[in-house]
C-alpha cells in the first residue's frame, strides 16, 4: 500500500504495538520520558520496519542528515528545519547577549584617573565574585530559562549602567563585584543551556558561535569606546560615565524582550510549530536515553554533583582552561596598550587591535565546525594551543632580540586565534563527556571555578615596569599554552583507553567494570556511552 507524504507527516508509528498515531498523540508520546528513554526505545529507531504484517504503513524510516541516526518518526528535512531555526533564532540571540555581557565586562577605562594598584584591584574584584558564584551554572537546570536568563541580563545591564553614577573608588569597587555576580550567573552556563537543544556532535559549533562573540566584541570595543568618549567631550556627562551608560543600558532593554523569546526547552520554543517542537524533543531522546544516568530524587542529583567533583576528567579540563585563561584574560585587556607602546598613536592602536580579533572570530567558527564534523576535541585543542604558544613565543623573542614592532604585532594573530579556539573546544569537551544534565552543570561549574582563577595571574603579567615589550608576560603565556597542548593529548589517550575497555566488555557481552562506570558517574546505559576524544 502506498502512503502519501501528507499521511506520513501526520502519523507516528510504534513498531512494537503495530499502531499508527496521529500528530496530536505524537505530542503526548514525546512528553512521556519513560517511553522515550527506555531501553526498548532504541530498538524502535533502528529496527522498525516500513510495513506491518498486514501490509499497513508502519513508519517512515530515514537517516538523520546530521548524525546518521535512523528514526521512524520524522524525516531528515524536518530535523534540518528544526536545527536551522535553533541556529538562527536561539544561538545567534544568545551570542548577541554574550557579546553585550563581554562589552560590559571588558571596558574599564584608564580615563578614570586610577593608579596601577587601583586599576588592578577593580579588575580583580570582578573576577573574585565571578569565580565565587560559578556554582550558579546549576540554576540553568532549576530555574526556567525564560525567567533566569532575562533576570541575569537585567542585573548586569543595570549594574554596568550604575557605574556611570559612581562618585568614589570604593563604590565603583562594590559595583564591579556585583557585576561579577551577575555575569557569573549568565555567561559560564550558556554552553550548558545549549546542550538542552543540541546533540554532542553538534555542540562545539554552537558553542563557538556564542564564544566567538567575545573576539567580535573585542574587535570593535576599543574603537566604540574611543568614539563615545570623543563625542562626550565637552558634554554635560563625563565621557567615561557616558561610556558606561551606552554599553550597559541597552542590556536592560534587551532583557525585556528576552523574557518572551527565550525557550525553556526544545518543546517550548515559540518560533517552532507544534510538530517541530515534537521533532525537536524526539531527536534528542536517543542521546539522552543513553547518557542520562540520574534519577528523580534530590539524593540522586547530589550524587551526580559529587560524582562530577570526583571525576579526574573535570580537573584535566579545568587546568587546561586555567592555562588558556592566563592568556585569554591578559591580552584582550592590554592589547591596545601593547600596540600603542610599539609606537602607534591611540587611534591607530585601536584600529590595529581589531584584525587579530576578527581573524579569531572566523577561526573559532571554522575549528568548531571541523571538531563537530570529525567528532574530535583533543587534537583540535592541541593544534590551537600550539598555535597560540607560537604566537606568544614570537612576541617574546621579538621583544628580547629587538626584531621590531612588526614581528611583535604579527605574533598577536596566532596568539589570539589559538586561545579563543582552544577555550571553545575545552568547554564543549567538558560537557560532551558528562552523561546527565546535573553532571554537565556541576562539571561546567567546577571547570569555570578553577579556570576563571587564571585572570588573577593574567592581569598582572603586564606591569608598567615591563613596558613596552612585556617579554616576561608573553613568555609565560606561551608556556601555559604549551601545557594545554600536552594535557589535551594526555587526556585524549586516557579517554581512548576507557573507550577501549568499554568496547571490549560490550563485545564480550559483559557490563562495563564498576570502576569504568563510577569514574564518570555512569550508572545507566553505560555500555552505550563512548567518550568523545
Amino acid at each position: 500500500m502506498n502512503t502519501s507524504r501528507d499521511e506520513l507527516d501526520e502519523a507516528f508509528v510504534d513498531s512494537n504495538a503495530q499502531e499508527t498515531y496521529p500528530l496530536q498523540n505524537l505530542s503526548q508520546i514525546a512528553q512521556e520520558e519513560d517511553y522515550l528513554f527506555a531501553p526498548g526505545a532504541e530498538e524502535i529507531d533502528e529496527e522498525g520496519a516500513n510495513a506491518g504484517h498486514d501490509g499497513s504503513f508502519k513508519g517512515h524510516q530515514e537517516t538523520s542528515a546530521f548524525t546518521g541516526h535512523i528514526d521512524a518518526r520524522y524525516t531528515p528535512e524536518e530535523e534540518s528545519r528544526v536545527v536551522e531555526k535553533f541556529d538562527q533564532r536561539l544561538v545567534l540571540f544568545i551570542a548577541f547577549l554574550y557579546m553585550l555581557s563581554f562589552l560590559d565586562r571588558s571596558r574599564l577605562e584608564r580615563d578614570l584617573k586610577l593608579d596601577t594598584s587601583q586599576f588592578e584591584l577593580l579588575l580583580s574584584a570582578f573576577y573574585v565574585t565571578y569565580v565565587a558564584f560559578e556554582w550558579m551554572t546549576l540554576l540553568y537546570r532549576i530555574v526556567p530559562a525564560h525567567i533566569y536568563i532575562p533576570l541575569c541580563v537585567m542585573s548586569w545591564g543595570l549594574i554596568a549602567s550604575l557605574q556611570a553614577l559612581t562618585t568614589s573608588f570604593w563604590l565603583l569597587l562594590v559595583l564591579r563585584m556585583l557585576l561579577g555576580v551577575g555575569e557569573a550567573a549568565f555567561s559560564p552556563g550558556l554552553p550548558f543551556y545549549l546542550s538542552f537543544f543540541y546533540r554532542r556532535e553538534e555542540l562545539a559549533f554552537r558553542t563557538g558561535l556564542v564564544i566567538s562573540a567575545a573576539p567580535l566584541a573585542s574587535s570593535f570595543a576599543g574603537s566604540l569606546a574611543w568614539v563615545i568618549t570623543r563625542l562626550g567631550q565637552g558634554g554635560p556627562i563625563a565621557p567615561w560615565r557616558l561610556l558606561f551608560l551606552v554599553e550597559g543600558f541597552p542590556s536592560v532593554l534587551i532583557a525585556v524582550f528576552a523574557w518572551r523569546y527565550i525557550p525553556d526547552s526544545p518543546s517550548t520554543a515559540p518560533y517552532l510549530s507544534s510538530r517541530e517542537r515534537v521533532v525537536a524533543k524526539l531527536r534528542l531522546r536517543k542521546e539522552r536515553g543513553a547518557n542520562n544516568s540520574e534519577g528523580g530524587g534530590k539524593g540522586s542529583q547530589w550524587r551526580e554533583i559529587l560524582g562530577a567533583l570526583c571525576d579526574p576528567f573535570c580537573y584535566f579540563t579545568a587546568v587546561m582552561l586555567f592555562s588558556c585563561n592566563v592568556a585569554f584574560s591578559s591580552l584582550p585587556v592590554f592589547l591596545p596598550t601593547i600596540i600603542h607602546d610599539m609606537g602607534y598613536s591611540t587611534l591607530s592602536s585601536q584600529a590595529l587591535s581589531a584584525p587579530p580579533y576578527l581573524l579569531a572570530f572566523v577561526t573559532v567558527l571554522v575549528s568548531a565546525l571541523i571538531s563537530d564534523r570529525f567528532r574530535s576535541r583533543g587534537y583540535v585543542i592541541c593544534f590551537h594551543s600550539m598555535l597560540a604558544a607560537l604566537g606568544y613565543g614570537v612576541i617574546a623573542v621579538a621583544g628580547a632580540r629587538g626584531w621590531g614592532a612588526a614581528w611583535r604585532y604579527a605574533g598577536v594573530y596566532p596568539a589570539a586565534t589559538g586561545f579563543f579556539s582552544a577555550v571553545t573546544i575545552i568547554i564543549t569537551w567538558t560537557i560532551n563527556n558528562q552523561r546527565s544534565d546535573t553532571r554537565k552543570g556541576a562539571g561546567l561549574a567546577m571547570l569555570n571555578m578553577i579556570g576563571q582563577c587564571a585572570p588573577f595571574l593574567g592581569v598582572r603579567l603586564y606591569p608598567e615596569a615591563d613596558k613596552p615589550l612585556y617579554v616576561r608576560g608573553m613568555a609565560i603565556c606561551s608556556a601555559f599554552m604549551l601545557l594545554v597542548a600536552v594535557l589535551a593529548l594526555v587526556l585524549r589517550r586516557v579517554l581512548g583507553k576507557r573507550n577501549t575497555r568499554i568496547e571490549r566488555a560490550a563485545a564480550a557481552g559483559q557490563a562495563p567494570s564498576r570502576s569504568e562506570v563510577e569514574d564518570a558517574g555512569h550508572a545507566f546505559h553505560a555500555e552505550k556511552f563512548r567518550y568523545m576524544l
